[in-house]
């Protein structure tokens, strides 16, 4: 994917929000999904996960389907559905663009992690960061910073990390998306 956001056939826009551990990333992602559902668009994620996860717990169906061998388990309700799929020992990771193909059409999706991936990124950054080592010295993707305090010397656009509505203004605009001004609602 270029630099600029472009879209890939049949794939919606992406943009990133990467940092390190403890710099904001998760709660940045979260803010500007509501606030890009708030100004009409529809919005999913993808969220890179470094160690081994559980979305069900010991004992519960789902759970016991899995460990019973099953590669594959939906959970469905009437509220939302799930799928997990279970890697082969020593399976490769899906590729990021594997996983959008399989996700349902949206009007942008927003990716947490994957820092060496080739599509437009905000780099988070909090005093309380495991690292304060810039990642936008040496990533040419990170196209803005969002962080909690002055970064002197900034080459890039740089964002306090709280004013979610000009990151998102910041986002609309780099990514062409008619999402600028939020959507009104009539009562």
């Amino acid at each position: 994917m270029s630099q600029t956001g472009a879209r890939t056939a049949g794939r919606p826009p992406v943009f990133g929000i990467t940092g390190w551990k403890n710099s904001g990333k998760t709660t940045l992602t979260a803010a500007l999904v509501s606030e890009f559902s708030r100004r009409g668009l529809t919005v999913s994620t993808i969220k890179h996960a470094h160690r081994t996860f559980e979305i069900d717990h010991e004992g519960r169906d789902s759970w016991r389907h899995r460990e019973a061998g099953a590669r594959e388990v939906a959970i469905v309700s009437p509220h939302r559905w799930a799928l997990m799929h279970e890697l082969a020992d020593g399976a490769p990771m899906p590729e990021l663009e594997d996983i959008m193909g399989m996700m349902a059409p949206v009007d942008l999706i927003l990716i947490e992690g994957y820092k060496s991936e080739p599509y437009p990124k905000i780099e988070a950054r909090r005093q309380a960061a495991r690292s304060r080592e810039p990642i936008a010295a040496r990533d040419e993707t990170v196209v803005a910073i969002a962080a909690d305090h002055a970064v002197p010397d900034a080459s890039l656009p740089v964002f306090d990390i709280d004013d979610v509505s000009a990151i998102a203004d910041f986002i609309a605009g780099h990514l062409a998306l008619d999402a600028a001004r939020p959507v009104s609602v009539h009562r």
